[in-house]
């Protein structure tokens, strides 16, 4: 698996598309699940519907997401919120989630998250023409996906039963982040006042050139 995406303190990010990959990936969602007690069966599997990114440090994994692209069986979301997401595909909107989200919180910074959430972006996208972002959460994380990346939450909490806890769905429009980028991208401490994770994102130079790299790969 080649980087699409390194810097200096020998951190990258690339794109899970093989066996030891995505078990790799597995173990980490496995490792951070089990920590928070989730329920459940978690393991990435080889399915064109799911683009799973990693990051790593020094070689170690410690941040993993999968999007999960819209097709005839839908997004795993629909399994509790189908009406609110159908909602939006009846007005023409091309869907993806995210999920299997899974973070070293010994190896965490928000630099790091912030590269994976864009790099999520980017693929979703410019490589999947989305126009919407769902993910599925626990209650206790609203404030920080709202504040930090500009999802609003849909509906009311239910019971998720993959992993037997209460969830609620969570939206965000595309070009709202594509806006945030244009604003706040690659400007870091130089956004005074800004609190969201924008100014951590990579700057729509750099943005422009990873689209590239990816588009190049296909």
């Amino acid at each position: 698996m080649e980087d699409i995406v390194t810097d200096q303190t020998s951190f990258g990010i690339r794109l899970v598309d093989t066996p030891e990959g995505r078990n790799t990936a597995s173990m980490l969602i496995h490792k951070m699940y089990a920590w928070r007690g989730l329920a459940g069966t978690h393991a990435i599997l080889n399915d064109p519907n799911r683009v799973t990114l990693m990051a790593h440090r020094k070689g170690e994994a410690v941040g993993t997401l999968t999007i999960g692209l819209d097709s005839p069986s839908g997004i795993l979301a629909d399994q509790l919120f189908k009406p609110e997401i159908d909602a939006f595909r009846a007005l023409g909107n091309r869907v993806c989630e995210i999920t299997k989200l899974a973070f070293d919180i010994e190896s965490s910074s928000k630099s790091y998250l912030a590269a994976l959430f864009h790099l999520s972006v980017i693929v979703a996208r410019d490589m999947h023409a989305c126009d919407l972002i769902f993910i599925e959460i626990s209650p206790r994380h609203r404030g920080f996906f709202q504040r930090m990346l500009g999802f609003r939450q849909l509906g009311e909490e239910k019971i998720n039963p993959r992993v037997n806890v209460r969830g609620i769905l969570m939206c965000v429009p595309l070009t709202y982040m594509t806006e945030q980028t244009r604003l706040f991208g690659g400007k870091g401490a130089e956004a005074v006042g800004e609190r969201s994770l924008f100014p951590l994102f990579y700057s729509p130079r750099e943005e422009c050139g990873i689209v590239n790299r990816l588009k190049e790969r296909r």
